[in-house]
C-alpha cells in the first residue's frame, strides 16, 4: 500500500432514500424508510473510497467484515450521509468505524474491515476451479 494511510482519514458519500431501498421481503415493501441492507452498501462503500486512494496499481481490496446498529429511520426522500473513518490499518488490512446521519442524526453506526490482496492472489482464489 501506498504511504499515508492512517488513522482519522475519512470519506463520505451521500444519497437519497428511494423506493428501491426500502427493506422487501418476497417483493413486498414491508417500511417505507432506508433498509439496513442499504446502509450497509454505502458503509462499504465510504471505507471503499479511502483503501482505493492507497491501492498500488498491483493490489486490490476485497470486503472482510462488516457490522451495523441501525438504530434510526430514514424516510424515502430524505437524504442520508454516511462516513468512514480509518480506525486500524496494516500493510494487508484496513478497518474503518463508520456512521449513517439523516440530518444530525445518527441513524446507523459500525465497522467494516478490507483485506488487501495481490491481484494475481485474489485472481487465482476467485477463478480457481
Amino acid at each position: 500500500m501506498k504511504p499515508g494511510l492512517e488513522p482519522g482519514i475519512y470519506e463520505e458519500v451521500s444519497f437519497e432514500v428511494t423506493e428501491q431501498m426500502c427493506p422487501a421481503f418476497d417483493g413486498e415493501v414491508v417500511h417505507r424508510v432506508c433498509a439496513t441492507w442499504t446502509l450497509v452498501h454505502y458503509m462499504e462503500l465510504a471505507g471503499r473510497k479511502i483503501l482505493m486512494q492507497f491501492l498500488e496499481p498491483e493490489e486490490e481490496g476485497v470486503g472482510s467484515h462488516v457490522s451495523c446498529d441501525h438504530v434510526r429511520p430514514a424516510q424515502v426522500g430524505k437524504k442520508v450521509r454516511v462516513k468512514a473513518t480509518v480506525a486500524q490499518m496494516s500493510d494487508r488490512e484496513l478497518v474503518c468505524d463508520v456512521a449513517a446521519y439523516c440530518g444530525e442524526q445518527l441513524i446507523a453506526s459500525g465497522r467494516t474491515g478490507q483485506k488487501v490482496l495481490p491481484r494475481v492472489v485474489l485472481k487465482r482464489i476467485l477463478h480457481d476451479d
